[in-house]
């Protein structure tokens, strides 16, 4: 599970023990001593709070028990909650096709190089591979190691390949550079225009667009 997912799971399980117990809080016995970690360390993001001594001693009368620990969603994680359980996510690949995709992880120059490149789909002679702007739209970014996360066929990935070297052409090698070494795909203009079998109206197809594999990167 990610650690987006994570957190959206520990928001949904306070919300729903605060509602069952009707003053809001979830308390100490409710959560897993783990899960009462989780909780504390979102305290410092603003979407859980924590209850104070004075909360304590009330939830305590309460109960008709020590509470040693409690906590409940603030303003800012009912909001965080809601707009996570809507996030629209990307629908699994039909008939076994996720075998055929590859998880690629990008920092966030080439995320933003890639939404620049799908962003231009209408006006590119080489468009972007079919389902690159849904995987752009639905990545996760796991912000722990600041890597957005897509699952790309072949094609998508050397359609990446493609826009990082229209960045490489127009500013940053860089982007390009880290994609060849670590997925073994680049853009190569030569091995494209002998390759690609052009489309109904001569342009070169986007699945020729890039050269493939570790043969691509190992002429450089």
């Amino acid at each position: 599970m990610r650690s987006w997912e994570r957190a959206l799971s520990v928001l949904e399980a306070l919300r729903e023990r605060g509602q069952a117990a009707g003053h809001g809080w979830t308390l100490d016995t409710e959560l897993l001593p783990s899960h009462q970690q989780q909780v504390n360390a979102l305290e410092s993001q603003g979407v859980v709070e924590l209850a104070c001594r004075e909360d304590r001693a009330e939830l305590s009368v309460l109960e008709g028990r020590p509470v040693r620990w409690a906590a409940r969603l603030t303003p800012y994680g009912h909001d965080t909650l809601a707009y996570g359980c809507s996030r629209p996510r990307a629908e699994p690949p039909p008939g076994g096709e996720e075998a055929d995709r590859q998880v690629v992880e990008l920092i966030p120059s080439q995320m933003a190089a890639l939404r620049v490149f799908v962003g231009l789909t209408g006006q590119l002679r080489v468009p972007p591979a079919d389902g690159l702007a849904e995987q752009v739209r639905t990545a996760s970014c796991d912000h722990g190691i600041k890597r957005w996360r897509l699952h790309l066929t072949q094609e998508q990935m050397e359609s990446v390949a493609y826009g990082l070297w229209l960045h490489r052409m127009t500013g940053s090698a860089a982007e390009a550079n880290r994609f060849s070494r670590e997925y073994g795909v680049v853009h190569s203009p030569a091995r494209a225009s002998d390759e690609g079998p052009p489309v109904a109206d001569g342009r070169p197809s986007a699945t020729g667009a890039a050269a493939r594999g570790a043969g691509a990167s190992g002429r450089r």
